[in-house]
């Protein structure tokens, strides 16, 4: 299947995890894809062409006007003009609680994973109208839905890039420009490689993501096939929403735990 033949994709935090994830299959099934990211993009877009697709690397900053423009600029100037962008470059910004979050912290926090969004939708949409039809995927988060997932930093930016899909349907309406967020659960990231890699060398592996109904965490690939689908006309008629990938963290409040064959508190 190749939904995205000659369709021009910029993708941002492609340089590891979801975001490399996501410009791996987007060539794969025939996108000209832009790697953009602060490192490790190069190495992205090299890896796309070694496969035998087509990528161009730009090192950039998400929070950075000046570099989303150049971002656009690029994708339009290699490819003729813009289809898809996912913005899905964020940080973690620790896990501090409200009264150790400086707000320097929290500032920086806000610029790169909410203002990113906000800019390249402010410049890339206009493009991608351009083409008659197209789609921006943002990257949120569980941790973006209610308490419990992230700090009180990171829970806040996400948060507002949900409202951001949804505001930025709303007022793109007409243009054909699908809006869309992914909230992703516990996934195996360089975010949150810390995790991973203490539990594997504990040896509990198996209790990582223990709290949603699959009992696991995710690998990129699974999130990044979530944005695909939304970038796709097989999502034609989805604006607007979060799509929650989390193994069915956030379909409950606390409550005891149901097993096949028993209950436990």
């Amino acid at each position: 299947m190749a939904r995205f033949t000659d369709k021009s994709i910029i993708v941002t935090g492609a340089g590891s995890g979801i975001g490399r994830a996501a410009a791996t299959l987007f060539a794969a099934e025939g996108g000209w894809v832009i790697a953009a990211d602060k490192k490790g993009a190069e190495e992205t877009a090299e890896a796309i062409r070694a496969a035998g697709g087509t990528a161009h690397a730009i090192e950039m900053d998400a929070g950075s006007e000046e570099d989303v423009v150049r971002t656009v600029a690029l994708a339009c100037d290699k490819f003729g003009g813009l289809d898809v962008m996912f913005a899905n470059a964020g940080i973690s910004g620790g896990m501090a609680n409200i009264f150790d979050t400086d707000v320097a912290l929290i500032t920086e926090v806000l610029r790169v994973n909410l203002i990113g969004p906000f800019l390249a939708i402010k410049h890339a949409a206009p493009r991608i109208a351009e083409r008659g039809q197209g789609a921006i995927i943002l990257t949120a988060s569980v941790a973006g839905i209610r308490s419990g997932a992230g700090s009180p930093a990171y829970s806040a930016s996400k948060a507002g890039v949900i409202n951001l899909a949804q505001v930025s349907a709303q007022q793109l309406s007409g243009s054909n420009v699908r809006v869309n967020a992914i909230c992703p659960g516990l996934t195996e990231t360089g975010m949150t490689k810390s995790v991973f890699d203490y539990a594997r060398d504990a040896g509990k592996i198996d209790r990582v993501g223990r709290l949603n109904p699959l009992r696991r965490g995710a690998q990129p690939e699974e999130l990044a096939k979530v944005a695909l689908f939304l970038a796709s006309d097989d999502a034609s008629y989805v604006n607007g929403q979060a799509i929650a990938v989390d193994g069915g963290l956030s379909s409950s409040h606390p409550v005891t735990k149901q097993e096949y064959g028993r209950t436990t508190a």
